[in-house]
This record gives structure tokens, sequence and C-alpha cells, in this order.
């Protein structure tokens, strides 16, 4: 959050989180869908605390752990998670073009 200090509401519509458990770095761990979306679900609330609900509502929170084709569709299927930052699936094309053309339903 010291990070975003004295932004203003303007600017944070403009902000993308990326949040990626440290555990998850370079593991091939992904966290389950729920405990995934309880933390992006708190990232939002700050933003809800700190700016206004419209500002929380337009901020776009990406998850990032070991995303792929595989498990593209729970993470995504998560109210408070609106993309993913994908990582070592980029570098197959199949799976990566799978998420890349993944629509949020």
């Amino acid at each position: 959050s010291e990070g975003l200090a004295g932004g203003d509401a303007a600017m944070m519509k403009d902000i993308v989180i990326a949040y990626e458990p440290v555990w998850a770095i370079g593991t091939g761990l992904t966290a389950t869908p729920e405990v995934a979306q309880e933390t992006h679900a708190y990232i939002r609330s700050w933003f809800v605390e700190n700016y206004s609900q419209e500002v929380a509502d337009a901020v776009v929170i990406q998850y990032g752990g070991s995303v792929n084709d595989n498990n593209v569709d729970d993470l995504m299927a998560c109210a408070d998670i609106d993309g993913a930052l994908v990582g070592g699936a980029s570098l197959k094309a199949d799976s990566f073009g799978r998420i890349v053309n993944y629509v949020k339903k």
C-alpha cells in the first residue's frame, strides 16, 4: 500500500495490480481458486476503504502463480480476479493460446 500512497482516485483507475503468492514463485504451485479469490477480495477492499467502491471496481487485479490452460477457467471464474499474469505457460503455444483467448463469463 505504500507504493500507492498519494495517488488520487483518477490515477487509481489506471492501476493494474498483479498478485502472486510468494510460495508460488518458480514452484509450479497454484493457489486454490478459493484462496486466490479471498486474497483478491482483500486487495479490492483496500481500494474501497482508501478510495471508493467505484475505484475498487475499476482497478484491474491479476493473479499470477502457475496459471495454465488447466486452471485458468477456475481462477478466472472468481469475481475479483480480472486477469492472469502468465509465466511458464507462455512458453507453450497451445497452452498460452487458450489462456490468451479466455473470455470471462
